[in-house]
C-alpha cells in the first residue's frame, strides 16, 4: 500500500483528489492539507511515502514545502507537484530539489495514479507540454539578490522590512529592485516579483 498525503488549498479539488485516488486498491490517502503550514504538520505526524502537493498552495509555495519534507525524510520518500499554471521556470526548480514530478491539475485521476506508483518504484515524470516549454524559455536576466529582493517583495511588505528580511541596507534594496523593475519592463516592485513568480524564477 503506498501512502498519500494530499494537499491543495482549494477543498473542492483535494476533496475529488482525495477521494478518486483512493478508489485505487494500493493508495491510501493517510492525511489532508489546506495549506504549506498544515502540509508539514501531517507529514511528520503520518510520514507517508509520497506527499502529493498543490504548487500555488499559501503561504508557502508547494515547491518549499516540497524541499522542507525532503530535507527531514527519510530515505524513500517522494514529492509530486500539481499545478494549474505550469511554468517552465518551476519545473526546473522542482527537478534541482528533487521532485520526483511536475503534473497539471487536468491530468487525468486514472494517469495520476499510475505516476504514483512508478514515482514509488523510483521513476521520474514531467508533462511533456512542461518540459517542451522548459526547452524553450529564455534564461532568467536577473542576478541572484535581484532575485532574492524580489522574492521578499512578493509578501508586499515595505522596503524597511524587505531590507531587514535580506540584511541589506534600505538603499542597497532600492537599487536591487530599480534594476529587477528596468530589466521586466516592470512598473512597481509587486508587478516585478509576480512576474519573477508567474516564469518560476522565485
Amino acid at each position: 500500500m503506498i501512502r498519500l498525503l494530499v494537499a491543495d488549498d482549494e477543498a473542492l479539488i483535494r476533496g475529488a483528489m482525495t477521494a478518486l485516488l483512493d478508489l485505487e486498491p494500493d493508495l491510501e490517502v493517510v492525511a489532508e492539507a489546506g495549506d504549506g503550514d498544515e502540509a508539514l504538520a501531517a507529514f511528520r505526524r503520518h510520514r507517508p511515502d509520497i506527499a502529493v502537493l498543490d504548487l500555488e498552495m499559501p503561504p508557502a509555495d508547494g515547491l518549499v514545502v516540497a524541499e522542507r519534507m525532503s530535507a527531514e525524510a527519510g530515505e524513500g520518500f517522494q514529492t509530486v507537484l500539481v499545478t494549474r499554471h505550469a511554468r517552465p521556470g518551476v519545473l526546473r526548480r522542482a527537478l534541482a530539489a528533487g521532485v520526483s514530478a511536475f503534473v497539471p491539475k487536468t491530468t487525468a485521476a486514472e494517469q495520476l495514479a499510475r505516476i504514483l506508483r512508478d514515482v514509488r518504484d523510483g521513476k521520474r515524470y514531467v508533462d511533456p507540454a512542461i518540459a517542451a516549454s522548459a526547452l524553450t524559455e529564455g534564461a532568467c536576466p536577473l542576478t541572484d539578490r535581484e532575485l532574492e529582493v524580489l522574492a521578499a517583495a512578493r509578501k508586499g511588505g515595505s522596503v524597511k522590512e524587505i531590507a531587514a528580511e535580506v540584511h541589506l541596507a534600505q538603499g542597497t534594496v532600492r537599487n536591487y529592485l530599480s534594476s529587477a523593475m528596468a530589466k521586466l519592463g516592470a512598473r512597481t516592485r509587486h508587478a516585478a516579483a509576480r512576474e519573477a513568480w508567474e516564469q518560476g524564477w522565485i
